[in-house]
């Protein structure tokens, strides 16, 4: 019989300000980050505090100009991409809540409140960079791609029907397996795209946007190691769950997942896109999907696969930002905007 999760009382007098367990547990539900059951939770908080940033800060105006000299397919593959990216983190900021709901520990639930709060962050700017570049009327054509496209919608349906188990019975095998999902799609459901405006930028295209599309990346690296370490704490306190039922799930969804964000990349990209080739493409999806599996604690699915085939993509994954430009490493002077609009008729 599965176990089902309890939602978080707002308040326990009776129960430790140290949860008991990360779910399921006791916990007064008062917040002291000096004492924690988890020691990683409060070294995450300051890193995800230290990452914080917003749309505002960067200035839009050489992307403007640059846009209408992209290529046909060059603005195709940006928009839809784009729609694709603004869809997943609407999902994300629900689905985070939604867990929060049933965490008991308070450090970690503290850690999702902070996530949804960047991804709110993350839909926020993908809408900044549209209304810095194209009319409002193409803008909301973006925003209604996830209706039309095929490939979009089967790939998002196979993410968000994953999280669907999870809403309807809150038990603990549905939060494992929504879990991975979630790493599916902060892990590899967005790197093609990502791979996309760095190729961009490494050519000197729409470098704003891709600066905000890195902050974004190094936003997602954090979220899926929370998840990360919320999964393999469920596992340690809850072990029955650890099966060979629940190795097979991850391995087969995980290669169902590279699958599909291969056809996603096949059409956004294709042969069309220079500087991208589909070949490295598909290995670079296929490492991502084993390093992901293998942070869960599984087998990789992929045979080989085990180095990033795209060298020159590091520069862009890795760099610490910190507030300075990440082609140039020099300080950026930041645009500041009205409360109004994007500030677009400020640049």
């Amino acid at each position: 019989m599965k176990e089902l999760l309890k939602k978080r009382v707002l308040m326990d007098a009776t129960a430790p300000n140290r949860s008991t367990k990360i779910i399921n547990g006791e916990s007064s539900n008062i917040l002291n980050w000096d004492d924690v059951a988890y020691s990683w939770t409060y070294p995450k908080y300051k890193k995800m505090l230290a990452n914080f940033w917003t749309p505002f800060e960067i200035n839009m105006a050489q992307d403007v100009k640059q846009f209408g000299q992209l290529t046909k397919d060059e603005q195709e593959s940006f928009l839809k991409i784009i729609g694709l990216l603004a869809l997943l983190d609407s999902i994300q900021t629900d689905y985070a809540s939604k867990v929060a709901d049933y965490i008991t520990d308070s450090s970690i639930n503290a850690l999702m409140i902070i996530l949804a709060q960047q991804e709110v962050i993350h839909n926020h700017s993908y809408s900044y960079v549209l209304s810095s570049i194209v009319s409002k009327s193409e803008q909301d054509k973006v925003f209604e791609f996830w209706r039309n496209e095929e490939i979009l919608r089967k790939r998002n349906d196979f993410v968000t029907n994953g999280y669907k188990h999870f809403a309807l019975e809150a038990s603990v095998e549905n939060l494992l397996k929504s879990i991975v999902y979630d790493v599916i799609l902060e892990g590899l459901f967005f790197y093609s795209g990502f791979a996309f405006f760095y190729n961009l930028a490494r050519n000197q295209k729409m470098v704003a946007t891709s600066t905000m599309i890195n902050y974004i990346n190094r936003d997602e690296q954090i979220h899926v190691d929370l998840f990360v370490k919320i999964f393999k704490e469920v596992l340690k306190e809850y072990p029955e769950y650890d099966t060979p039922s629940l190795s097979d799930f991850v391995t087969s969804t995980f290669k169902e997942a590279a699958k599909l964000e291969i056809e996603w990349a096949h059409e956004i990209i294709g042969t069309k896109i220079e500087g991208i080739h589909m070949n490295d493409l598909e290995s670079y999806i296929k490492f991502y999907a084993n390093v992901r599996c293998n942070q869960l604690g599984f087998e990789r699915p992929f045979e080989g696969y085990r180095t990033n085939p795209l060298k020159w993509i590091k520069a862009y994954e890795e760099v610490d930002l910190g507030k300075s430009d990440f082609f140039e490493q020099k300080s950026r002077q930041y645009t500041k905007v009205n409360n109004i609009d994007n500030g677009f008729d400020e640049l």
